[in-house]
């Protein structure tokens, strides 16, 4: 049978919604789906912490510019109740991971991590700068001294700089977990478990028996606690 070409071109036509769709599926794998109201954000943590230096494009980062805004917005905005901050991390630049630890412990409103894979390096301050943390039982943290690339002069200097970088690190660890000072560093400085470096790794309950994280959890309890500590908030404001 012989279509006109009105018909043709209502045949042609994509239904309403199908570009979103279509776009959903190319480029995440997954129809759109309802998008409820919520009080609660999720901010991830993945890949390599991109710092000052732009890494190769190959990489997957997580680019501190993108979440400092991000976080301000948070802290602002007034239907945004609590954080749930989701790492999967390598680590990476230093300063930027520990700019974003800062600025995510200084917030009023409550926060909760959950570490899934891996909450490396400069991962593990992001672990910790939450009110609450969970790890899942699969998921490891290698803690080690601060490693730089490039030209190192071998001056006196130098090694103070370094010293002073990790304590910056180690004090706000100690700050915002159960770890003692002692008991981090016999970590971060322990021979014989990683192949190239010094070092732990811990995996899922280690991290919990030494302090470091509060919990074993998945993503049903990161959102419970978060929601108990909005409440809790909301409690004391109406006080």
């Amino acid at each position: 049978m012989l279509l006109s070409k009105n018909d043709r071109n209502k045949a042609d036509e994509k239904p309403q919604g199908f570009d979103i769709a279509g776009e959903n599926i190319k480029e995440f794998g997954t129809a759109a789906i309802p998008e409820p109201p919520s009080n609660i954000h999720c901010l991830t943590i993945i890949g390599q912490i991109e710092g000052h230096m732009i890494l190769p494009p190959q990489n997957k980062t997580t680019k501190y510019e993108h979440v400092i805004p991000q976080l301000v917005a948070i802290e602002e905005s007034k239907v945004i109740e609590g954080i749930l901050l989701i790492l999967n991390t390598v680590g990476g630049d230093v300063e930027a991971g520990l700019a974003i630890a800062e600025l995510i412990s200084t917030m009023s409103k409550p926060s909760v991590s959950l570490v899934l894979g891996g909450g490396h390096s400069i991962g593990v301050p992001l672990s910790v700068c939450t009110n609450y943390s969970f790890i899942a039982s699969t998921a490891t943290m290698t803690i080690h001294p601060i490693r730089m690339t490039g030209v190192i002069i071998g001056v006196p200097q130098t090694y103070d700089y370094f010293n002073k970088m990790q304590e910056r690190v180690v004090n706000f660890v100690i700050r915002h977990c159960n770890v003692t000072k002692d008991r981090f560093k016999e970590l971060m400085l322990r021979t014989g478990e990683l192949a190239n470096d010094v070092g732990t790794v811990l995996i899922g309950e280690e991290a919990v028996e030494n302090g470091l994280i509060d919990e074993i959890g998945g993503l049903e309890d990161a959102v419970t606690k978060l929601k108990e500590l909005i409440n809790c908030r909301k409690e004391k404001g109406s006080v």
